[in-house]
């Protein structure tokens, strides 16, 4: 079983031999994990534009050098892109159409991929100080839910953000925001906390991905922009291809988490 010392290389070759195919939020303790996109050439250049034009959901980290790479040697060596991470979701036409955890036999050499900031890799800071991290202690996937805030469209590609939730105490709320406002690769601050509705949101437990979690008297949930809003682009740009990590289930890097702090 991997545990939060597992170092990022340990992390994906367990990955890679399909020992670990679940969420990986609290493993590999100080490096930055990565949601994932891939895409053929053709819709590369209008999700790149999306990422640029939505940098609290979307912060790119990363991308392959050229059409087909299957290693990304910026985020970390001895990378398959393929393999690496622990399940991945396969889109055809803006449609789910299958979840696995190897896709070698689906490669083509016009994809591009995608790194981009994952919220996990800001716990980290926010437990240094003291803080919480509920879906951590309960030893589930964050939830994850869509709202009514649009992103701004670029091309085909536009959808609403989906957010991440963490409950916390408004105090600890508001020393969140100071500590993530230094990882804006990573979505920065929260973008709202409390009232769930003001952003769409209608039921706190039904989270639309990831798991439920507790909160307790006195808490509020707070919300950051989450990397799973690309899939929800995806759904409604309908490329014909597209290849994203399963929700939770994050390409771990071996970029360090200081390395994007601004001080």
């Amino acid at each position: 079983m991997l545990t939060k010392q597992a170092s990022p290389a340990e992390i994906r070759q367990q990955c890679r031999l399909q020992n670990h195919t679940g969420n990986t939020s609290g493993l590999a303790a100080g490096y930055v994990q990565a949601n994932m996109v891939i895409l053929p050439k053709t819709d590369a250049a209008d999700f790149l534009q999306f990422c640029q034009l939505n940098p609290k959901p979307c912060p790119l980290v990363a991308m392959s050098s050229q059409p087909g790479d299957t290693g990304i040697i910026s985020a970390a060596v001895d990378l398959d892109i393929r393999t690496d991470l622990p399940s991945y979701r396969i889109f055809r036409h803006g449609e789910l159409v299958a979840e696995q955890t190897d896709i070698r036999g689906l490669w083509q050499d016009d994809l591009v991929t995608f790194l981009l900031g994952c919220s996990f890799s800001f716990e980290e800071a926010l437990i240094a100080d003291g803080l919480e991290i509920r879906n951590i202690t309960e030893q589930v996937n964050v939830p994850m839910y869509r709202t009514s805030i649009r992103c701004q469209p670029a091309g085909k590609f536009s959808g609403p953000m989906v957010v991440s939730m963490r409950p916390m105490t408004p105090a600890n709320a508001i020393r969140a925001i100071q500590i993530c406002s230094r990882f804006p690769q990573v979505h920065g601050a929260p973008i709202h906390f409390g009232d769930p509705s003001a952003i769409g949101i209608s039921d706190i437990n039904q989270p639309d991905f990831g798991d439920a979690v507790s909160i307790k008297p006195g808490e509020v949930p707070v919300f950051w922009a989450c990397g799973v809003t690309p899939q929800l682009a995806i759904a409604e740009a309908k490329p014909d291809f597209c290849i994203t990590h399963t929700p939770g289930c994050m390409l771990v890097t071996d970029i360090p988490n200081s390395k994007l702090a601004l001080f």
